[in-house]
């Protein structure tokens, strides 16, 4: 009995044992568990008081947010301002408004934010901001304070915010620091456009004797419209002591006036400011503007410039315009833009309330934009200019031997100055107007080249084994048709001689003989051979221009144009500048030389199309060319000079509707160039002019190249 007790009793105490041991796990787990609250507590508690304790920078941060983005509404809603809605709120939108804006703010940025402790319900946040405006960038430190209010904290808002020595007193000024556009200059360092002396017309209103009167005649005399100039009178800051400008005039040039035979345009000019003069309430006062000094001559040429549009500003950001700048809108003014231009400096200062400048907080310098030096020379432009104003047509200049481009021509042209001092809207509206189509830039078109294009096809033909320049063609009388195939179609030509062998085909110009050796050519030759001549690519030069052809379609299609396009006719059309580098393959053994605008210091000829023929191909040619104007019998002989040996080719295109045309027009061409590489001028002139018909064909455009040709090299 004992034994069992015993054994109860060790059960017993063995189970109480177990109990307990049970009950103190509990009392752990209960123990961890509110630890693990506790210590929740406290962590939920430090970071709502972290979060508590960031808020102002966090505020901070997003009220430095809404500035880039302009939201003015967002960031007044976020300051203690009193008045929300009335003028207060109206005030702090146009000031922030004005002055970020005014700048130019981009790019805000925020950093080395510090948070003080919080002190009568107020925070002090520190911090440095920075950002890009039109003169640079802006950065400085600053301390914020927000206030714990029912709302929530609150910006206590006041302008020193905008920049720390701002007051409510001061105002932000942006100035412009105008660069200088660069001058475009010929190649001996002439002015063909940059900045000159001008003459500024404008009318003081309280002078004005007859207002009505006066201001028809100032019309008159500047081809300005009365409305125009009304509506410059009438601008809100015009007053009776006002100097009003409305249009700048050429500055007369004593030079020139003291010539011993004055040019007539001087003359004129001289005349029309001393009218201007005798008006009561006009004056003329002396300014600086950006001048053409050739005018019309090389318009085409230069082109010009014009304030930048919205849109200007649009396709080119980053790139320094903003309202008042001028581009260039074509020539050489758009074509090398990016270096004339320059870019303005623009410094952002405090001012007070007297206008005195408290400091600069950012400036950056103007770069003025740099001078391009072209290989134009300009008496040669000028030359040429004066020859073939009246007509319509083009030439080109250059140097066979460097590919220097010495002048570029059309006419008639227009002035690109009158974009400079005011294009009125009558002289506009005559210049579109014209049938002669002065801003029609003919240079850079194709035109059929007629003869001008036959030592191409001579060429051509010497290079493809077809054509035997010695092989006597036989005289076909003045018109000749392959076969009866041909209908009533016939080649044409002018001159009836014998041999008809390759030379003197050239020096007769013999259309016959050139469709014949076309035929021989052939099509598929003879377009391979073009196409190898860069027929419908772009010529490699700076200014962009019409790419050549030899058919509207991709082949040439029947026998009879193949026969017209041995002689520069069928749907042959031909760049100038092209075709007066292909003539350089005659002087450079057979190379053609690439044709160049921006000048370099001593040249060399770089070769666009290596071999285009042999170099006694070449010299074949040449011999035929020089004969064009050397030999009596020659389409050329009226250039012909005892001093320098020239050579050259002549062309006449007929320009019809169909076979049967009689009213068809004639273009003439004239190609010559000067043989010797050591002339002290060597050069090269390809002039083109639409309507010869009734003026002697081709043989008018000789005698106009010939006159320049007695200026230049004299």
């Amino acid at each position: 009995m004992l034994a069992v007790r015993n054994e109860r009793g060790r059960k017993e105490k063995k189970r109480r044992h177990k109990n307990r041991g049970a009950g103190i796990k509990l009392s752990i787990l209960l123990c961890v568990v509110i630890l693990i609250c506790v210590a929740g507590c406290v962590s939920y508690l430090m970071h709502a008081r972290k979060l508590e304790r960031e808020k102002p920078g966090k505020l901070l941060a997003e009220y430095v947010g809404h500035i880039e983005k302009q939201e003015y509404e967002e960031m007044y809603a976020m300051t203690t301002l009193e008045g929300k809605g009335g003028s207060d709120k109206e005030a702090f939108i146009e000031r922030n408004s004005k002055i970020y804006e005014g700048m130019g703010t981009r790019d805000v940025k925020l950093s080395d934010i510090v948070i003080g402790e919080k002190e009568d319900q107020k925070v002090r946040v520190t911090y440095h901001m920075a950002f890009e405006t039109v003169g640079g960038e802006v950065s400085f430190d600053q301390e914020a304070v927000f206030t714990d209010t029912e709302d929530g904290y609150l910006l206590e808002w006041d302008d020193s915010l905008i920049f720390p020595v701002l007051t409510s007193e001061d105002k932000i000024s942006v100035n412009t620091i105008s660069a200088e556009r660069g001058s475009i200059l010929d190649r001996n360092g002439k002015l063909l456009a940059g900045k000159a002396a001008a003459v500024s017309v404008g009318i003081v209103p309280g002078k004005l004797e007859s207002k009505e009167e006066a201001l028809q005649r100032l019309s008159e005399l500047l081809e300005e419209d009365v409305e125009s100039i009304e509506s410059r009178l009438s601008a809100a800051w015009v007053k009776d002591d006002t100097f009003v400008p409305i249009t700048t005039i050429p500055k007369i040039n004593e030079l020139d006036l003291g010539a011993l035979e004055v040019d007539e345009s001087v003359k004129a000019e001289q005349e029309r400011q001393t009218q201007l003069l005798s008006i009561p309430g006009v004056m003329l006062s002396d300014t600086e503007a950006r001048t053409y000094s050739l005018g019309a001559a090389a318009s085409h040429l230069t082109g010009y410039v014009q304030e930048v549009t919205a849109e200007d500003i649009e396709e080119h950001p980053d790139e320094g315009y903003s309202t008042g700048s001028v581009i260039g809108r074509s020539g050489a003014e758009a074509l090398f833009e990016s270096e004339l231009r320059g870019r303005d400096g623009h410094e952002v200062r405090i001012v007070d309330e007297n206008g005195d400048m408290k400091v600069v907080i950012a400036r950056i310098e103007k770069e003025d934009g740099t001078d391009v030096k072209l290989t134009i020379d300009a008496d040669l432009q000028q030359m040429l200019y004066q020859q073939f104003q009246e007509d319509e047509g083009c030439s080109v200049a250059m140097n066979p031997y460097t590919g220097e481009v010495l002048a570029l021509v059309s006419t008639p042209s227009y002035d690109s100055n009158d974009f400079i001092r005011g294009m009125s809207a009558q002289r506009w509206n005559s210049l579109n107007e014209d049938e002669k189509q002065p801003m029609y830039n003919r240079f850079r078109q194709v035109w059929c080249p007629g003869s001008s294009f036959k030592p191409v096809v001579a060429a051509i033909g010497l290079k493809t084994g077809t054509l035997d320049p010695g092989e006597d063609f036989g005289n076909e009388g003045l018109s000749w048709q392959k076969d009866a195939s041909w209908g009533s179609y016939y080649v044409t030509t002018l001159h009836a001689y014998e041999p008809v062998i390759m030379k003197n085909a050239l020096i007769y110009s013999d259309n016959i003989y050139f469709a014949k050796a076309a035929l021989g050519i052939g099509a598929d030759t003879l377009t391979d051979s073009l196409d190898a001549l860069e027929f419908n690519q772009e010529i490699p030069f700076d200014i962009v221009m019409s790419k050549s052809q030899y058919s509207n379609s991709e082949t040439i299609e029947s026998e009879i144009q193949l026969a017209d396009s041995g002689y520069g006719q069928g749907q042959i059309l031909v760049n100038p500048l092209h075709l007066a580098s292909l003539y350089t393959s005659f002087v450079n053994e057979g190379n053609v030389i690439r044709p160049y605008l921006r000048y370099r210091e001593n040249p060399e000829g770089e070769v666009w199309i290596s071999q285009a023929f042999t170099p006694d191909i070449a010299a074949q040619v040449a011999e035929g060319l020089r004969g064009v104007v050397n030999d009596p019998n020659g389409t050329g002989y009226a250039a012909h000079r005892d001093d320098i040996v020239l050579a050259g080719k002549t062309g006449t295109a007929e320009i019809k509707d169909s076979v049967e045309d009689t009213e068809g027009t004639e273009i003439g061409w004239f190609a010559v160039y000067t043989e010797n590489r050591e002339a002290a001028k060597p050069i090269l002139i390809v002039s083109m002019v639409e309507n010869v018909k009734g003026l002697g064909g081709s043989g008018y455009v000789v005698n106009k190249d010939k006159a320049v040709l007695d200026m230049y090299i004299q």
